[in-house]
């Protein structure tokens, strides 16, 4: 899928770090969610339907990506 990411506007986490090393999430037309990594923003971007975003953000909400605890 391409999707046409001129005039997009990229926002990271409040919560991100000072350094820069964070992710950065645009909203696009048509519902498209665009993630990025900040130290690269001219390089390729994921892109999720509205559907996929929020079974993501639903699963990080509910710790279903934590990692294991020894």
């Amino acid at each position: 899928m391409t999707v046409d990411l001129t005039g997009a506007e990229w926002f990271k986490s409040s919560r991100s770090n000072p350094d820069g090393d964070c992710v950065e999430v645009a909203f696009l037309a048509n519902g498209m969610i665009g993630v990025r990594d900040s130290k690269n923003p001219n390089g390729s971007a994921l892109i999720f339907t509205p559907n996929e975003w929020d079974t993501f953000t639903t699963g990080v909400t509910d710790g279903e990506f934590n990692r294991p605890q020894p």
